[in-house]
């Protein structure tokens, strides 16, 4: 993410990257709390005796995570731990609580999307009716923010999707796998990880090409288009 904002114009870059950083954070942080809320519901305690139940980013930050989020593009925050032997029903509640980090990126991202598509409107009709440069400036930023947050919460939700530990959607997959299968193959969480980065890693750099970025791109699009010529037909009769 960052070695693409970077390749453009260098004011709007840094503008970007701060407008970036509380965007990961923030996106990175309710992730987490959504897992240990739900865990907490399900009956297990242990994120909330911890204090994780805050949207505080440093009780969530994990640094190389953070870096990964912010420079490639996808990342990670420090898991909330969980204790799934309170939980009343295993799998159920391991699989709750797993899909519960993306379900909220995904409600994020949306509320996003939604908010960027009102925003470029915004920023068209002052740009038209040729509002002062403040406002014009106001509407574009407001517009990069909510377009920057849509598509590192669809990024964060999809990656956390791949059905392989240590990922959340492997969690979720436990659900339609034996406990054998499933506990034989996060043997090799680590390796898996890695492996996965590993390509991920040369995806992005060999090829140019995310599979998070595109699918983020798309649901960004699908939402904020139709949103935005809804509110500017509105603005127009406004006129």
């Amino acid at each position: 993410m960052l070695l693409s904002l970077l390749s453009g114009d260098f004011k709007t870059a840094v503008l970007s990257l701060l407008i970036s950083l509380p965007v990961i954070l923030f996106a990175l942080s309710i992730h987490e709390v959504a897992h240990g809320f739900v865990a907490y519901k399900c009956g297990d305690r242990t994120a909330y005796n911890l204090g994780r139940l805050t949207l505080n980013p440093i009780k969530h930050l994990d640094p190389m995570g953070f870096l990964c989020m912010l420079v490639f593009g996808f990342g990670w925050a420090k898991p909330v731990p969980v204790n799934t032997r309170n939980f009343k029903n295993h799998k159920r509640g391991m699989a709750l609580t797993a899909a519960a980090g993306p379900a909220a990126n995904l409600i994020m991202g949306l509320l996003s999307a939604v908010l960027y598509g009102l925003c470029w409107a915004w920023y068209s009709f002052a740009v038209f009716t040729r509002s002062s440069e403040f406002l014009v400036m106001l509407a574009y930023w407001c517009a990069q923010l909510f377009s920057i947050s849509a598509l590192l919460n669809f990024i964060y939700m999809t990656f956390n999707l791949i059905p392989v530990p240590p990922f959340d959607g492997s969690r979720i997959a436990l659900v339609f796998l034996p406990e054998r299968a499933y506990f034989g193959i996060m043997k090799y969480e680590r390796q898996i990880m890695l492996g996965i980065l590993i390509a991920l890693f040369l995806l992005s750099r060999l090829f140019h090409f995310s599979p998070f970025s595109f699918v983020a791109e798309k649901l960004t699009a699908l939402v904020a288009s139709p949103v935005c010529e809804f509110f500017i037909r509105i603005f127009a009769k406004a006129l």
